[in-house]
């Protein structure tokens, strides 16, 4: 499958793993993983992208706990319609770019954000896309968090695995990932869906 057929089959999801499904699901332990690790390792007034923000369940979690410098980049546009109807004050507060991943980090200026993280989002960007990691360092300003699946001991031979409707999942050490970007790894957790990685980015 290619980086287009990838694209296009997060812009169109509807049912499992849709905004719907995340906005129907709400809030979990990994909102309150990326605020912990916020407020452990940053403050309230950093500036903090979501890549792959979906109806936005952990930037509202953010919002309603104080952060309000809040963005999020979403492929899937009905992401929006839901989190107006969901989260409107999220939606009202945030500045929000409905586009894939690859076609915005691009245009942001060094540093533009204090805190850029992502939640299960990484892991089902294309081989062919791997250049994003290098703009995602460049872009943060003071941390990048990643929540994303490694595998472990359970990681398959092979590098990629397909979850609902033959969407791929591309298993990465994502420690080694942001490192060689020029990433200083602070924070290491594992935990049952992924492993929780804080970089400080670097100079």
């Amino acid at each position: 499958m290619d980086s287009k057929t990838v694209c296009r089959r997060w812009a169109e999801r509807s049912g499992e793993y849709s905004p719907e499904y995340y906005a129907y699901h709400g809030q979990d332990e990994l909102s309150e993983t990326v605020r912990r690790l916020l407020e452990q390792f940053g403050d309230r007034d950093a500036s903090v992208l979501e890549v792959g923000c979906s109806s936005g369940r952990h930037l509202a979690h953010l919002y309603e706990h104080g952060f309000d410098d809040l963005a999020g980049i979403d492929v899937n546009g009905d992401a929006f319609d839901v989190m107006e109807e969901t989260y409107p004050d999220l939606a009202a507060a945030g500045t929000f770019y409905h586009e894939a991943i690859e076609n915005v980090v691009g245009d942001f200026e060094d540093d533009r954000f204090d805190v850029v993280y992502s939640v299960e989002t990484l892991q089902h960007l294309h081989p062919d896309l791997e250049w994003v990691f290098e703009d995602l360092s460049r872009i943060a300003g003071d941390l990048l968090v990643t929540i994303e699946t490694e595998g472990d001991d359970e990681r398959p031979e092979a590098d990629v695995t397909y979850v609902t409707d033959g969407v791929p999942l591309y298993y990465r050490d994502w420690g080694r990932v942001f490192t060689e970007v020029g990433c200083d790894e602070v924070d290491v957790r594992r935990g049952k869906r992924g492993t929780v990685r804080t970089f400080r980015p670097g100079e």
